[in-house]
């Protein structure tokens, strides 16, 4: 693997990925560059196949009865569509957060050591110690240290969203999918859980979907335009969001459409 510099080395590399829910074709044709520790903003219209995309990722698209995919999807210089690939593996490298916080109905220390369980890692310190940097890494572990023993459904949605943060960030990841995790948070959460991005992508790769086109020229270092199944444009964000190179990008930024 590539060590990361300054110059942000390609992480994951995409080469004419097309996806079909049976006979819909969802991406058509999609080739991008995503830089390590970097954060990546998706944009576009709903149903354009942005979360599609960034399901293809960690492959969560293959949970859905009726997909096919062709194409390359590159991580590290690993084909993740090869055959072989261990998908417990892979989502263990590649994490996911979802629109609306999921915690499980369980205690936050159950939660986040759910994930260094499942992996083998069963030593009461070692997961206290897990717990308390991935508690600590989401600026969680002051707020909770007293309350571990607590249901997680109890805490609040933005506490819930860190929660799931730091569930990921229990089992060391290189790449953190968010698939609009500030779409159920108020302004001011929001804006916490931004700070937060921006501070996670020291360690760690990032690549969100937002129909924010604030948050998005806020917290992006690139972003990718994507309209009816196609990445139509992909650059630097000052770039996308001053002087695009298509034209419909231009419009959507503007609110010609959405």
């Amino acid at each position: 693997m590539d060590m990361v510099g300054e110059s942000s080395p390609e992480i994951i590399k995409i080469k004419n990925l097309n996806l079909y829910y049976g006979d819909f074709q969802a991406l058509q044709d999609i080739n991008a560059t995503f830089k390590a520790h970097n954060i990546t903003a998706l944009i576009g219209p709903s149903g354009c196949g942005k979360s599609t995309l960034l399901r293809c990722l960690n492959r969560m698209n293959d949970l859905i009865d009726g997909v096919s995919i062709t194409g390359e999807v590159f991580i590290s210089g690993q084909d993740i569509y090869n055959k072989g690939v261990d998908l417990t593996q892979l989502r263990k490298r590649v994490g996911m957060v979802f629109q609306r916080p999921n915690p499980f109905p369980l205690s936050v220390f159950d939660n986040v050591v759910y994930g260094p369980r499942l992996h083998g890692r069963h030593s009461h310190q070692e997961l206290k110690e897990i717990l308390e940097r991935s508690l600590g890494a989401v600026h969680l572990f002051e707020e909770l240290k007293d309350r571990l023993s607590a249901n997680a459904l109890t805490l609040s949605e933005e506490q819930q969203q860190r929660l799931c943060i730091a569930r990921l960030v229990a089992v060391e990841p290189e790449i953190l999918l968010m698939d609009e995790p500030c779409s159920a948070l108020d302004p001011l959460a929001t804006l916490r859980i931004e700070e937060l991005m921006a501070e996670l992508k020291k360690d760690y790769t990032i690549i969100i979907v937002t129909h924010n086109m604030q948050q998005a020229a806020r917290v992006s270092d690139d972003t990718g335009f994507m309209y009816l199944g196609e990445l139509m444009e992909f650059g630097p964000t000052p770039q996308i969001f001053t002087r695009p190179q298509n034209p419909m990008t231009e419009d959507y930024i503007t609110g010609k459409y959405g």
